[in-house]
Formats: C-alpha cells, sequence, structure tokens
C-alpha cells in the first residue's frame, strides 16, 4: 500500500505542474492578447489622425481652388474688356488712317505737296509717331472739312466688367 500512496503524490505534483503551466501559458496569451489590442488601438488612431489630417488638406485645397477660381474669373473678365479696348482703338485708327489717306489723296490730286501727314505704327500696330508737313495749312483744311469733325469730340473708351459680363 505503500506504493500506492507515493504514486497519488506523484500523480498530484504532475497535475499541479501541468495546471502551473496551463495558468503560464493563459497569463502569456492574455498579455500576447492584451499587446495586440494596444497595436490594433494606435494603428487605429494613427488612420483616425491620418484621416483628420487628410481632410484638413482636402479644406485648404478646396479653398485655394476657390480664390484661384475668383482669380481666374476676374482675369478674364478685365481680359473681356482689354479686348474691347483693343478692338474699339483698332477700329478707331482704321478710320483715322483712312481719313489720312483720304487727305493725302487729296493733297496729291490738288498737286499740292505742301500739306502731308503721316503715321507710323510698330509691328502691333501701337502709334509710333505723327509728322505734319505746313500744320497751319493742315488744321485750316482738316477743320473745314466737316467729315473730319466727327472725331474731334470722340468720348474716351470706357467699358466696365460687369457690362462686358452682361449674358
Amino acid at each position: 500500500m505503500a506504493s500506492s500512496s507515493g504514486n497519488s503524490s506523484q500523480i498530484g505534483s504532475e497535475e499541479d505542474l501541468m495546471d502551473q503551466r496551463k495558468r503560464k501559458r493563459m497569463q502569456s496569451n492574455r498579455e500576447s492578447a492584451r499587446r495586440s489590442r494596444m497595436r490594433k488601438q494606435k494603428h487605429l488612431d494613427d488612420l483616425t489622425d491620418q484621416i483628420n489630417q487628410i481632410k484638413k488638406d482636402n479644406a485648404q485645397i478646396v479653398t485655394t481652388i476657390s480664390v484661384t477660381t475668383q482669380q481666374f474669373v476676374h482675369v478674364e473678365a478685365d481680359n473681356s474688356v482689354l479686348r474691347a479696348q483693343m478692338t474699339e482703338l483698332s477700329q478707331r485708327l482704321d478710320y483715322l488712317n483712312e481719313i489720312i489717306n483720304l487727305m493725302n489723296n487729296n493733297n496729291n490730286n490738288n498737286n499740292s505737296n505742301d500739306n502731308t501727314f503721316s503715321v507710323h505704327c510698330n509691328n502691333n500696330g501701337v502709334i509710333g509717331a505723327f509728322e505734319f508737313e505746313n500744320h497751319h495749312d493742315f488744321g485750316n483744311n482738316y477743320m473745314n472739312d466737316h467729315w473730319n469733325m466727327m472725331f474731334i469730340n470722340q468720348q474716351p473708351i470706357m467699358a466696365a466688367a460687369a457690362e462686358m459680363l452682361q449674358y
């Protein structure tokens, strides 16, 4: 009978050893699960921070696009006004050149070379110089011709962007 009691104490110590190993394993698994939950939470926090930063960047980009669009519309309006002014000035220059040609032709027909007038333009159509010969006769002839009087009281070019953008 002595052998059976020694055998049972050995079995009890093996069970205690197995229970102890099982508890250690459970504790280790709990720690591992806790670390895994912490990593997941940190990853979730990082993603949340990234989302907030992207939302902030997106709002800034939307604001920049809005400002740029407003500036573009303003520049387009200014360009429309400038195009209209350029067209009007080009027409005026064409009319003035026609008058000059008529005056020069009239002077050539009268065999009088004393009254000549010319306009010099660069390649862009910008007037660079006026040349008159015999100013006194030119002024008298020019002012006495009633067709030339319509250009004296010409109004300045005034065009507002708001007027140009009315659809």
